[in-house]
C-alpha cells in the first residue's frame, strides 16, 4: 500500500511540474526562446568539443577555447574567400528578382493556366501587404534583433563552458523525488538535438552544394548565392525548402523558360533525394520526428514566437519529444516506449 501510495504521490508531482512548467513557459516565452538559442548553440559548441577531446587529450575549457578558435577562423577564411562572390552574387539577386519575376509572369500569360495562376495570385495580394508590413517592423527593430542574437551568441558560449553548472542549477528546482528521472530525461533531450543537430547540418552541407553544381550547371545567374540560401534555409524543415526554391525559379526564368522549368524540377529532385535518401540515412543514427507533428510544430512556435520561433522550432520539438515521451508517456503514463537519445535506446521496444 505505502509502494502504491509513493508511486501515486510520484506521478502526481511529475504532472504538477509540468503543469508548473507549460505555465512559466507561457509567462515568460521570448526569453525562454533566446535560452533555448543559447542551449542550440551550446549544443553544438559541445558536440564539436566532444569530437575534439576524442582526438586530444584536452581539458574541457582548453578544448572549447580550441573549437572557438576555429570556428571563427575558419568563419574568417570563408569570408575572405568567397565573402566578394557571395556578396557580389546576393546584389545581383536583389537586383535581377524584379525582372525575374516579371519574366515569369510573361511566360504564365501564354500558358492555359495564366487566368488561373493569374486569380491565385490577386488572392495572396493582401498576405503579401502583411508580409511586407511585418519586414518593415522586423527592420524597425534591427537593433534589437542584434542584440538578441549577441545575447544568445554569449549565453550559448557560457552554457558549454560549464554545462554541469547549469544543469544542477535547474535541477534543484525539481521534487527531489523526481530530480533523478527529470535528469535523466534531460541527458537525452541533450543528446537527442545533438543528433539532430549534427545529421541536420550534413543534410545542409548537401543540400547546398547539390544545389549550386544543379543551378551551375543549368546556366542560373548567381548560383553561389542561391546555394548558400540553400543551405541556410535547409535547417528549417518543410518551409525552409519552398522559400529556398522561389528565387532560384524566378532566376531561371529571366534565362529561358525551359531553363525555368528545368530549374523548378532540380530542386523537387534535390528535395526528394533529401526526404528519401539523406534523411532516412542520418534519422538512423539521429532523431527521426513525425512529419505532421513538425509541420504543426513549425507553424504553431512561428505564430507564437515570430522569426525566432521559425527558426528554433524543429530543435525545439526535438527536445520537448523526448521530454514527454521520457517523463509523460514512460513515468506518468506507464507505457514503455522508445526515447531517443538514451543510451540503452536500443534496447527498449
Amino acid at each position: 500500500m505505502t509502494t502504491d501510495l509513493l508511486d501515486y504521490t510520484r506521478k502526481v508531482i511529475i504532472f504538477v511540474a509540468m503543469v508548473g512548467l507549460a505555465f512559466v513557459i507561457a509567462k515568460l516565452s521570448h526569453v525562454l526562446v533566446l535560452v533555448f538559442g543559447g542551449v542550440v548553440l551550446a549544443a553544438v559548441l559541445l558536440t564539436l568539443t566532444g569530437l575534439l577531446r576524442r582526438l586530444l587529450p584536452l581539458p574541457h575549457g582548453a578544448a572549447l577555447a580550441v573549437v572557438l578558435v576555429l570556428l571563427i577562423g575558419g568563419l574568417s577564411m570563408l569570408l575572405a574567400l568567397f565573402g566578394t562572390q557571395a556578396a557580389g552574387e546576393l546584389a545581383t539577386l536583389i537586383e535581377t528578382m524584379p525582372a525575374a519575376a516579371q519574366s515569369f509572369q510573361d511566360w504564365v500569360d501564354t500558358t492555359r493556366l495564366g487566368p488561373i495562376i493569374h486569380e491565385q495570385i490577386d488572392a495572396l495580394r493582401g498576405n503579401v501587404s502583411r508580409l511586407v508590413g511585418t519586414a518593415g517592423a522586423m527592420a524597425m527593430s534591427l537593433t534589437s534583433g542584434l542584440l538578441e542574437v549577441f545575447l544568445v551568441l554569449v549565453g550559448g558560449i557560457y552554457m558549454a563552458a560549464q554545462p554541469q553548472l547549469y544543469r544542477k542549477g535547474l535541477l534543484k528546482l525539481v521534487p527531489r523525488p523526481v530530480r533523478l528521472t527529470t535528469g535523466e530525461a534531460l541527458d537525452a533531450s541533450g543528446r537527442a538535438l545533438q543528433l539532430w543537430l549534427g545529421g541536420q547540418l550534413v543534410a545542409m552541407l548537401l543540400v547546398g552544394a547539390l544545389t549550386g553544381i544543379a543551378l551551375w550547371m543549368l546556366g542560373v545567374p548567381a548560383a553561389f548565392a542561391l546555394a548558400l540560401i540553400a543551405f541556410l534555409l535547409d535547417f528549417v524543415p518543410i518551409i525552409g525548402p519552398i522559400v529556398a526554391a522561389v528565387p532560384g525559379v524566378l532566376l531561371g526564368f529571366t534565362v529561358s523558360p525551359k531553363i525555368g522549368l528545368a530549374t523548378l524540377a532540380a530542386y523537387i529532385v534535390i528535395q526528394q533525394i533529401e526526404s528519401n535518401i539523406i534523411q532516412p540515412l542520418i534519422q538512423q543514427r539521429a532523431v527521426e520526428l513525425p512529419p505532421a507533428l513538425l509541420l504543426f510544430a513549425l507553424f504553431a512556435f512561428g505564430a507564437l514566437y515570430g522569426l525566432p520561433g521559425l527558426l528554433l522550432a524543429a530543435p525545439l520539438t526535438v527536445f520537448v519529444y523526448v521530454l514527454v515521451k521520457k517523463l509523460y508517456v514512460r513515468e506518468l503514463l506507464d507505457t514503455e516506449t522508445s526515447v531517443p537519445g538514451e543510451p540503452d535506446e536500443g534496447s527498449r521496444g
